[in-house]
């Protein structure tokens, strides 16, 4: 049985070969998610339901991001700080048994992980500014013990 954090890392995986492979969402889920995660149904589950929304609202992220980076445009970020940034954000908005913490904890170890050293605090920055703007406009719908926080991170 895989676990979340490797669900999200074929997710990564994933949504990197359709966002810089050009490759489709079918051909990843089968080649990457299907095959990393192999009979475990529900990593499989929450790995594609991941690629999915991330690839579908990638547009609508990126503008999200955008406003909450000084003086850097988006398409000039490092590429995987900018996949792992529209997946936590698909997380917080499209997961609501995943707890905003887990999401953005993950998403910094991913980064420290996938990408440059310095990828972790900026992850986790960004991050924070963008769960605090979410929790102003009631963005933010999570459902079940343990998921509902009073005062945000």
């Amino acid at each position: 049985m895989h676990n979340r954090r490797e669900a999200r890392e074929a997710a990564l995986k994933a949504i990197y070969a359709v966002d810089i492979g050009k490759n489709s969402t079918q051909q990843a889920t089968k080649l990457i998610i299907k095959e990393n995660l192999s009979g475990d149904t529900e990593a499989i589950k929450f790995a594609e339901k991941l690629l999915l929304v991330t690839v579908d609202f990638s547009v609508d992220y990126d503008q999200l991001i955008e406003q909450h980076i000084k003086n850097w445009d988006v398409n000039r970020l490092a590429i995987i700080d900018k996949l792992i940034l529209r997946m936590a954000i698909s997380e917080m908005l499209h997961f609501d048994d995943v707890p905003t913490k887990v999401t953005i904890n993950e998403a910094i170890e991913l980064a420290k992980e996938y990408s440059t050293r310095k990828s972790g605090n900026f992850v986790n920055g960004i991050l924070d500014a963008i769960l605090t703007r979410l929790n102003e406009e009631n963005r933010i719908q999570k459902k079940g013990r343990g998921l509902i926080e009073s005062s945000g991170i």
